[in-house]
Parts: structure tokens; sequence; C-alpha cells
């Protein structure tokens, strides 16, 4: 018996809407998460609740305040970094496009308020906004802001941006930078400089331009040393770490330098176990729950503790160069490889510091260092790779 032509195409309607809907759950965005990715966030979020529980211990015992008094920030910082992460890799990152302006803008405003009296003074920089109690860092929302503006621009250039476009992506880079830098804080506006250098070379800005934007940077560094407008301790921070050794050099930049590695080399190769650093307990090492909260890995943990963190840095940056390579359109390249590109610098620039290897800049490490807006933006970051990587298809 012949199936009638009705019963036919109902038959092919049904079929095809089961391939596609097959097709559609194979390629849902949930099913393509990366849980090494976020995994590997996690535990070194959960390294450095260690790392600032044993840094500040033996110091808020004598102060007779709680030992988790620090602790318990980080972790509501990391309760709002998650639902972060959760939000940023929800929508389908394109949209972001339309709200660069509005996210730039915002992030500006928010550095010309932290520079008015409403900010706060902290060791002689004015890097925060106090908000119901909390500690706000514009700074590191405003790594986040530029990112997404430049790649949105340079995007729209379709891989080939002229003179023109790099002139106004300069701009863009060059507001937050100058008021970043007036607070003064040297290490975020290395930051702006280098995510701007890794945004030019993967969105196609021609080598010609590339060139010239280096020595034009390097005659602005001259310039701005005979202008003074680098001051004298900033300029120590920078070549400080070459006179580590000297004897006669006992304060500053080198005094941390000195001790940094004195608590690193002291750890050996097993380190002397969790809450047994001296140069930990003591606080020998200045600021070791912020920007060198890695001599405390090093003291504690020793070098196998330390290659362990390292391992976990090296595989976000895996993960994050191969998010970047299997992006469907340019954006998705941008944006990952903005993040990888910051997230590279940081760590280098911090463990390079505790080593001795390089300038103290203040940079945090990243998801170790205590700091609720830098963990809280390393999230949202995550939570944006995470984003570009389940909509590749």
């Amino acid at each position: 018996m012949e199936v009638p032509v009705y019963g036919q195409d109902r038959a092919e309607r049904i079929l095809r809407e089961r391939v596609q809907s097959r097709w559609a759950a194979a390629y849902a965005p949930v099913r393509h998460l990366d849980p090494v990715l976020v995994l590997s966030a996690l535990v070194l979020s959960g390294l450095g609740m260690v790392a600032i529980y044993s840094a500040k211990l033996q110091a808020l015992t004598v102060q007779g305040l709680p030992a988790t008094t620090f602790v318990s920030r980080q972790s509501i910082a990391l309760l709002v970094g998650l639902v972060a992460l959760g939000i940023a890799a929800a929508f389908d990152y394109r949209h972001l496009r339309g709200y660069g302006a509005v996210l730039y803008l915002g992030a500006v405003a928010l550095l010309v308020v932290t520079l008015t009296p409403l900010g706060t003074e902290i060791n002689g920089s004015q890097r925060w906004l106090i908000l119901g109690g909390f500690q706000l860092q514009p700074s590191e929302l405003a790594k986040l802001a530029v990112l997404v503006a430049v790649a949105a621009l340079l995007h729209e250039r379709k891989g080939e941006p002229g003179l023109p476009t790099v002139g106004i992506a300069l701009a863009l880079v060059g507001v937050p930078t100058a008021l970043v830098f007036l607070q003064p804080d040297l290490g975020t506006s290395i930051v702006f400089i280098w995510l701007t250098a890794v945004l030019f070379l993967v969105g196609g800005v021609k080598a010609r331009y590339l060139v010239g934007l280096a020595a034009a940077g390097v005659a602005g560094f001259a310039a701005a040393l005979r202008l003074e407008l680098i001051q004298s301790y900033q300029l120590q921070r920078l070549t400080g770490f070459l006179d580590a050794g000297d004897p006669s050099l006992a304060q500053g930049p080198v005094f941390q330098t000195r001790q940094s590695l004195i608590a690193i080399g002291s750890g050996q190769f097993f380190g002397k176990g969790l809450f047994e650093g001296t140069q930990t307990s003591l606080s020998y090492v200045p600021e070791n729950h912020t920007d060198f909260i890695f001599t405390v890995v090093g003291e504690e943990f020793g070098f196998v503790g330390a290659a362990v963190v390292l391992a976990l840095f090296l595989v976000i940056i895996w993960r994050g160069l191969r998010i970047a390579v299997l992006s469907k359109d340019l954006f998705g390249t941008l944006l990952a490889a903005g993040v990888v590109g910051i997230f590279t610098l940081q760590v280098f620039l911090n463990v390079g510091m505790t080593v001795g290897i390089m300038p103290v800049t203040g940079i945090p490490l990243p998801f170790v260092s205590y700091g609720g807006t830098s963990l809280i933006v390393w999230f949202a970051m995550v939570g944006l790779l995470l984003n570009i990587h389940m909509r590749r298809f």
C-alpha cells in the first residue's frame, strides 16, 4: 500500500525536526564548557586562600583579631566572582560589542571619581572607592572595559585597521592609562600598554605601524624621564632589582626584593611546611598577602609547591590560547587573546619581582593575591573565555 503524499511529507518533517533537535542539543553552548579552565582557576583561588591565611595569621593574632579576617573577605569576593563568571558566560559575547562604549565610559568615570576626594588613599596611592564597606578598585574594572572597547573597534575594521583606527584605539587606551598613572599605579599602566600591543598584533595592525609605535613609546619614556613625569621612587622601583645584592641599599623596593629572595630560597625543595614559614609569619616580606603572595608559596611549599602553582598558570594560558584560536570570529579571538595577554603579563611580572628578575611594580598575582575586585574581575574574564569557547560553532 502506498503512503499518501501528505503522510510522506509529515514523516520527512518529523525526521528533519529530530535531526535538527539532535544537532542543536549536540552544539548547545552549555555542552561545551571548559571544566579544565574553571577547575584551574578554582584551585588557584583555594591555594590563594591558604596562602593569605598563613600570611596574616601571626599579625592578626597579635592584634587580637580573628585569624580568618582576610580569608572571609576573600571568600565573599570569590562567591561574587563565581556569580560574575556565570553572568559573563551566560549571554552571547557578541552582544558586548554594543555595550563597549557604555562599559568604557563607566570605567573612565570611576577612575576620575577615584582621583577626587571621594577616592581612598592607602600607602600613598589613591586607587580605591569605598562602597558600602566594600573596597572597589576601578583600575581592575578598567582592564576589562578597555579590552572590550578596543576589541570591538578592531573587529569593526575586519582585521584591516588603518592609521585612523590605530589613533582612535590609542586614544581609548591613553585616557584610562593616564588616570591610573596619576593614582599612581605604574604596574597597571604597564598592563594597559601591553594589552594594546597584544590587540594590535592580533587585530592585524600593519608591522610598520607597530614599529613606529614602539619607537614612539621609547621616545615618550625618555621624554617622561627628562621632564620628571616619572618620580624618583618609581624609577627606583624599575631599576632597584638590579642592585638587590648591594648591602648598602636596605630600604624601598630593594629591601622587598632581598626579603623575597630570602623567603623563597629558605623554602628549598619541599618547603618549611604550612604555617611554618618564619619570613611569612614575622612579616619580613612587605605586602606578602597581596603583591608578594608568591613568597608564601615558595617558603612554605618550596620548589614543588611553586611549580604546581606555575603549572596551573600554564594550564590557564594554554586553554585561553586554544579558545582564541578556535573562536568563530575576530571579536572572540581578540577578547580571548587580550585576557591571555593580561594574565600572562601579570603572572610574569609578579613572579619575576619575587624572584628578583623583574622590578617591583605592584602587580597582584591572578586568583592568588588578596584583593576582592581583582578576584571578581578575573573570574569574569574566565566566564568570558567560557562564553567564547561555548559558542565557537
